[in-house]
């Protein structure tokens, strides 16, 4: 990751959080999620994530308080994310303080930035607020986490509560089918064009993805002539809607010894 990740780590999450991301992995939806972006060149994936592995232990050396996740990509181009979540920008603020007041750390971020440059093609930070009124269902265990599903919808402005009334309308559909889903839905805030809202969903294997699927399908038949109407006016609104999955990376992910413990075989991978 780049130098400005630990400038802004506050952690509370992801995607994700102990109400705070700080000491234990976050257990409710954190108030907003900083994502590091980066997007590996051809042929260095493997580099990539050699350097990456120095950022945990760096962290961990120095007995930093904020833990983050650390994503692959199993669609789209080669990408690994970073999801760096928070309580406030208070949060943040304390965390910059935090890695300006140990140079050591700071020395060995800046090495791992420089060799971080050599292996990627470009990067984006997004920053995204929680809108906990549109998620739904119960928040993962995020240390038993192993795959993510990440949805863009972009909307045109001026669309903004149309997709709102379609989230609702999701969930309480949801609701009546009596499925047991859950996915946290986020507004971007800043870092890529908006109108955008990005919905996460969790599973603690791959296989799941077919009872994700399977409760879309029970949702979607639960639907009323009136959400059909709902979903018709977000559609006038509509720009695209992208998906992709993602694994969680245990060697580039930061997390506490603890839960590194409770899975050992996939946290601490032998090399």
């Amino acid at each position: 990751m780049r130098k400005h990740l630990t400038r802004l780590l506050p952690l509370v999450l992801l995607v994700l959080p102990a109400t705070v991301f700080g000491q234990a992995l976050p257990t409710s939806q954190p108030n907003f999620l900083r994502i590091i972006r980066e997007e590996v060149k051809p042929g260095r994936v493997a580099d990539h994530a050699k350097i990456e592995a120095g950022w945990p232990a760096a962290f961990e050396k120095a007995n930093y308080p904020d833990y983050y996740i650390a994503l692959e990509s199993m669609s789209g181009t080669n990408e690994a994310w970073f999801l760096v979540p928070s309580a406030s920008h208070a949060a943040e603020a304390e965390s910059m303080k935090r890695e300006a007041g140990d140079p050591v750390l700071a020395a060995e971020v800046e090495r791992l930035s420089r060799a971080d440059g050599e292996v990627l093609g470009n990067i984006r930070t997004m920053i995204l607020r929680a809108r906990k009124d549109l998620s739904y269902g119960a928040f993962p265990d995020v240390g038993k986490t192993r795959f993510y599903e990440i949805t863009y919808f972009r909307v045109r402005p001026g669309h903004e509560e149309a997709f709102a009334a379609a989230a609702k309308a999701w969930g309480a559909a949801a609701g009546r089918a009596g499925q047991a889903t859950a996915y946290r839905v986020y507004e971007v805030m800043a870092g890529m064009p908006g109108p955008t809202y990005m919905i996460f969903s969790t599973v603690a294997a791959f296989a799941d993805f077919d009872k994700v699927m399977a409760a879309d399908e029970a949702i979607m038949k639960a639907f009323t002539p009136e959400d059909g109407k709902v979903f018709q006016k977000y559609s006038e609104g509509a720009v695209n809607t992208e998906a992709h999955r993602f694994r969680v990376s245990p060697t580039m992910s930061y997390v506490p010894k603890e839960v590194r413990a409770q899975d050992p075989t996939f946290w601490t991978p032998k090399k």
